[in-house]
């Protein structure tokens, strides 16, 4: 019994001085650990082109470690004029869009649009972004097909 007990005491203590072996050092009490950052992080401001529905939009996108985060609004957007003597006003178009993905510094990246519209109508937009000399190129793949250049603020 006394060996038993012994031979278990044993592996137990291998096992936890293995398992101690593994394990990383903590950090220093104190020290923090500085995130990952990206080339492209910053501030970005643009004015797209119309487009095919000559409808410019303004962006503001923010890039933090190489997350994107950001928004296209049309300043100029109202809602539709109703003609309540034939129809009720049809839904205003979006005038916001929110925009999120991950920025890759050495080539092209994709990027989701979301129009900010309620109820139902759920609208979203695929973008291709790039660097391009010092700025940020943003093209639409569908919709209205507009592009921006955008520049550091």
């Amino acid at each position: 019994m006394k060996r038993l007990l012994l031979s278990m005491v044993v592996l137990l203590g291998a096992g936890m001085a293995q398992a101690q072996t593994r394990a990383p050092a903590p950090a220093a009490a104190g020290t923090v650990t500085p995130a990952p950052t990206s080339p492209l992080d910053g501030q970005w401001r643009g004015r797209s082109d119309g487009g095919s529905c000559n409808a410019p939009l303004d962006y503001l996108i923010v890039i933090e470690n190489g997350f994107v985060d950001g928004s296209a609004y049309d300043a100029t957007a109202q809602g539709p004029v109703p003609n309540l003597k034939k129809a009720p006003a049809p839904a205003p178009t979006p005038g916001l869009w929110q925009i999120h993905g991950l920025a890759k510094p050495g080539g092209t990246f994709s990027l989701i649009s979301v129009a900010s519209v309620k109820g139902h109508d759920r609208r979203e937009s695929k973008l291709t972004a790039r660097s391009e000399g010092g700025g940020l190129v943003i093209s639409e793949t569908g919709g209205c097909r507009r592009t921006v250049r955008l520049s550091r603020s």
